[in-house]
């Protein structure tokens, strides 16, 4: 037979099991609150991939880099002096030549025409000014002549003249016969005067007449000497010694094109380009944001990737293109062996030395003047930690530390952005930084 059960113990139970229950419900919340606020776990990183550097004091070389090319210092654009129809092209690109190899025979028969019509005309204008020159000499002869024997008349009738004074004192020669003998010694003087006159007058003429005859001449002669270079410039000379880059219509231009034989070429147009391969410079593009530290005169280093050489700036473009200016550096040593123009090189300019700073190796993204996060690596380079590091003026290679780190202090350079989210991180095996 079954037995009652008393009310109040089953409320009692009751109550037990729900006070149980709910500190069941109350421990899984604290414990599920304590799980949350635990920290993740530091991940564990390839030691031997990460890229460490110590903190150093000392002198810290500011420095830009660019990439470039080797250009030629003087590149001669050949113009055509005279029009004219390509005849024949001697030589190739990429030939050694002298300055006066003939790079493009051009011909036109006009041009050479109008040299022997410049010749005839001055061989017309000599001799017309020898002609002249003998015509004035006999006109120039008679005249002397003439006043020779006028003077010869004049002395005679002025001795005649003086002897009668000498016989009229004495009363053997009639006065009348004495002044007339005078009157005629004085027209003859007057004459031989006249006479004088007249042959410088006639020496002025003959004069002003052989210089416009040979003014005449001497403009001959220069049509002739400019038909005879314009004959000359036919064939198109390199000018200077040295390697002949390109032959092609507008040379050095955008829109240049190969020169052909049977291609009329007018005058001032450019056909070659010839360079001193042994006389180059490095044209380095330097970002814009470091192009404002460069200055003339900076050292420089260039790297043709089969020597280094030293150089120096000597020119900084004022325009900025696709983000990046233009920085010629000329090259203070001996070139090594296999440069040549458009070889592509690297170029380090000095803008800036600091002495006396702390400094690492310049970390991924590290940019200058900003609060960067770096990993410190502990003393066993078995882990590292997060600080904050505050950067200063920054080079290629290295940046100065404002604060955040000290000299001796070992830190992470490689790209960590993946762990951003720890504060520590683990290294397997330990990094190497001793």
């Amino acid at each position: 037979m079954d037995k009652a059960r008393d009310p109040e113990f089953l409320k009692r139970r009751q109550r037990r099991r729900w006070a149980l229950a709910s500190a069941i419900v109350v421990l899984l919340v604290i414990a599920g609150l304590a799980v949350a606020r635990l920290k993740p776990a530091p991940p564990t990183l390839d030691g031997s991939s990460v890229w460490p550097d110590q903190v150093k004091r000392g002198t810290m070389v500011r420095q830009v880099r660019g990439l470039g090319t080797l250009v030629p210092v003087e590149v001669r654009t050949i113009p055509a002096i005279s029009e004219g129809r390509v005849e024949e092209i001697p030589v190739l690109p990429g030939s050694a030549v002298k300055a006066s190899t003939v790079l493009v025979r051009l011909a036109n028969p006009t041009v050479v025409q109008a040299l022997a019509n410049a010749q005839a005309q001055l061989q017309g204008a000599e001799a017309d000014l020898a002609n002249l020159r003998a015509t004035l000499q006999a006109a120039q002869l008679d005249a002397q002549s003439t006043q020779a024997n006028l003077e010869a008349e004049y002395r005679q009738a002025r001795l005649l003249s003086d002897n009668d004074k000498t016989l009229v004192a004495r009363g053997l020669v009639a006065e009348l016969d004495a002044s007339t003998d005078a009157a005629k010694a004085d027209g003859l003087g007057q004459q031989v005067e006249i006479g004088q006159k007249r042959l410088q007058t006639l020496a002025a003429s003959n004069t002003a007449q052989i210089d416009s005859s040979q003014a005449k001449v001497a403009q001959m002669k220069n049509a002739a000497e400019l038909a005879q270079t314009q004959v000359a410039a036919l064939d198109v000379r390199a000018g200077i010694d040295g390697l002949l880059e390109g032959l092609d219509v507008g040379s050095g231009t955008a829109a240049a094109t190969p020169l052909q034989v049977g291609q009329w070429v007018t005058v001032g147009t450019a056909v070659a380009r010839v360079v001193q391969p042994q006389k180059l410079k490095a044209e380095i593009k330097v970002a814009e944001t470091d192009a404002r530290d460069v200055a003339l005169n900076q050292p420089a280093t260039i790297d043709t990737h089969n020597g280094v050489v030293p150089g120096h700036v000597i020119r900084i473009d004022p325009n900025a293109l696709n983000g990046t200016v233009a920085v010629d550096v000329a090259l203070d040593g001996a070139l090594p062996p296999g440069a040549r123009p458009d070889l592509s090189v690297d170029g380090t300019i000095d803008i800036e030395t600091l002495p006396n700073v702390v400094y690492v190796g310049r970390p991924a993204f590290g940019q200058p003047d900003q609060t960067v996060s770096m990993f410190r690596i502990s003393p066993d380079g078995r882990g590292a930690s997060r600080v904050q590091v505050e950067l200063g003026k920054a080079s290629v290679t290295t940046v100065q530390v404002v604060r955040g780190l000290n000299v001796g202090d070992w830190v992470v350079l490689s790209d960590t952005s993946a762990d951003d989210s720890y504060s520590q991180v683990r290294f397997s095996p330990p990094v190497a930084i001793h």
